[in-house]
């Protein structure tokens, strides 16, 4: 079967069919933007082959590429699109406010502080809140903060997730599982050249969803650790939840030994509940960082954390600076987002509709014969084409077939739906998709799914 999979004619007929005008802007971008686009995750190194589509626009569910090819998309800008694209609101907000104030003054203003009680309106943990430019940034001072609140230098993280590309924390995400060691015992790894290899010495890499290696840890080294952070459901390798209890796990754990717990939200952040993660699972952290969703599409994010915590860059024993935090663009967005967001019953409702998806994507995939799994709380979700459950990236690795994603994301790509080409990604379900969007969807799903039976 792997075999078949893997010999498809997709490259050959994509590039010389289906995306020519693609092709030939991708050649161009080459030639001036290192790997033909302004970030790595849009490269082909990461699965977009032979290359990317490139984007002509986008309106509310949909996206239509330069080569006349309309989809529904389900990549939404790799999650910050949670409310579509273009949403007239939040477009509007943003506009309205630059003409009536500006963009960035290196100065406080009002608009500044109502966006910020929104947020702490809406995430149970933040009760102060400063606004940054990127989850990278978020979290690299988050990291930072935990260790001069606490006066200790171990962070605890874990295999599989992503929290950025700081030289801190830019370790053991998707690795050579020889290089990481045991499971039990992994070793951290650096996730790419130039991180120093000094910082191993500051980091405890565990494994996801272990709970007797965390607390064996936490019992030996607990008082050295300054914090251990998490996304509280790994959504950056595809869409694993946490196993009940193990939440709670870390939060007990932590507070007993006097380390910060730290939920990376910058992708579960208001994905599929208003106060994120953390309001769902009903798990305080100190320390929450967001992005993605929060400014409805537009370039921001936040570190929010308890009053005690976020009293160390209150009284200016910390030094938390950007010149562009908190610019107009950034707060009209997130005002106007978290507005949207509180209308009654949306979350709801859209859970509703990825749930569907979700359940008739499983369904269809084994009525087709293939194993499969799928994973997710309705408004982001992965289907695994596996048997085996999927507790955390080394399960990922050992049991999810990479070649038959591959072939079904080929096979909707070319029926009008978009997502990431990688199975350690996921889809996300906007706020704005509609039943007619998940209708479609699960028709090409059938024909996909169909037509790689066949071919098989």
């Amino acid at each position: 079967m792997s075999s078949a999979v893997e010999s498809t004619p997709f490259d050959d007929h994509y590039s010389a069919q289906w995306a020519p005008r693609s092709g030939e802007l991708f050649r161009r971008a080459s030639e001036i933007i290192p790997g033909g686009a302004g970030s790595s995750a849009r490269t082909v190194k990461f699965g977009w082959k032979p290359y990317p589509p490139f984007i002509a626009e986008g309106q509310g569910s949909r996206l239509r590429d330069v080569d006349g090819h309309e989809y529904i998309d389900y990549l939404l800008g790799l999650g910050p699109m949670i409310l579509g694209h273009r949403h007239r609101v939040v477009t509007e907000a943003v506009v309205s406010a630059v003409r009536e104030f500006g963009t960035c003054f290196g100065l406080p203003y009002e608009l500044e502080i109502e966006a910020a009680q929104k947020v702490v309106d809406a995430v149970p943990s933040i009760e102060m809140v400063r606004f940054t430019n990127s989850g990278s940034e978020a979290v690299g001072s988050a990291v930072r903060i935990s260790r001069a609140v606490t006066g200790r230098r171990i962070v605890i993280r874990f295999e599989g997730h992503y929290h950025g590309w700081q030289d801190t924390v830019y370790w053991s995400n998707h690795v050579d599982p020889a290089e990481a060691g045991p499971a039990e015992h992994p070793r951290p790894v650096r996730s790419g050249p130039g991180v120093p290899q000094e910082l191993e010495d500051t980091l405890i890499v565990l494994t996801w969803n272990d709970p007797e290696s965390f607390v064996r840890v936490m019992a030996e080294r607990g008082h050295e650790v300054a914090a251990v952070i998490t996304e509280p459901a790994v959504f950056n390798t595809g869409c694993i939840l946490p196993e009940p209890g193990y939440l709670e796990l870390l939060r007990s754990e932590t507070q007993k030994c006097g380390a910060l717990l730290i939920f990376d939200e910058v992708i579960t952040g208001f994905r599929f509940a208003r106060g994120g993660a953390q309001e769902w699972f009903g798990i305080t952290p100190d320390i929450t960082t967001l992005a993605k969703g929060l400014g409805g599409g537009f370039p921001v994010a936040a570190i929010g954390g308890s009053r005690e915590v976020m009293s160390i860059i209150a009284e200016g024993r910390y030094s938390h600076s950007g010149t562009y935090n908190a610019n107009v663009v950034a707060c009209a967005a997130v005002s106007a987002t978290m507005d949207l967001l509180a209308e009654p019953g949306l979350y709801e409702r859209q859970r509703a509709l990825g749930f569907r998806l979700a359940e008739g994507i499983s369904k269809l995939a084994a009525d087709a014969g293939f194993p499969a799994r799928v994973e997710g709380l309705g408004t982001v979700f992965q289907l695994w084409f596996t048997e085996h459950p999927i507790h955390n990236w080394r399960d990922a690795e050992r049991y999810s077939s990479e070649a038959l994603f591959t072939r079904w994301y080929q096979e909707m790509l070319q029926r009008g739906v978009l997502f990431h080409p990688s199975h350690l990604e996921n889809l996300f379900v906007s706020l704005v998709h509609t039943d007619a969007d998940i209708d479609l969807t699960l028709e090409a799903a059938a024909d996909s799914l169909s037509a790689m039976s066949r071919r098989t």
